[in-house]
């Protein structure tokens, strides 16, 4: 069965080292043994039945395309940050402006301003999370 394994670790190899890979090549692992099994007890022999497993099989490109986007590169959390950056910067700077021009004598600027310091906050924890 050792074929087997190579096969599920080659089609897995792309996937990060996670708990999550670690229980798919399980259960891949699993489920092509029991094929196998079922083909050896038909009348096939061990190495016909280890190909007509792997063939049954098939490739795996629906379950990258479904959990590949979900793992977020660094580069993308970058842009993000710059983003959230940017944009709180400029949001704070139209709250300065509104509070200074309209109410110059009372400095009620300070609660939104707040407000807005956790959008980059989250998204610099977010960065060094997955970095």
């Amino acid at each position: 069965m050792n074929k087997i394994e190579e096969y599920v670790n080659r089609l897995l190899r792309d996937f990060p080292d996670s708990e999550r890979k670690t229980q798919l090549t399980q259960d891949f692992i699993q489920d092509m043994e029991e094929m196998v099994s079922d083909y050896i007890e038909n009348g096939k022999t061990e190495e016909d039945a280890i190909n007509k497993a792997i063939v049954e099989f098939g490739d795996i490109d629906d379950l990258k395309a479904e959990l590949m986007p979900a793992v977020k590169t660094p580069e993308k959390n970058a842009l993000g940050l710059a983003f959230s950056v940017v944009g709180s910067i400029l949001i704070i700077l139209l709250v300065l402006f509104v509070n200074s021009y309209y109410t110059p004598r009372v400095i009620w600027c300070i609660y939104p301003i707040f407000a807005v310091l956790w959008w980059p906050l989250a998204m610099l924890f977010s960065y060094l999370k997955h970095r």
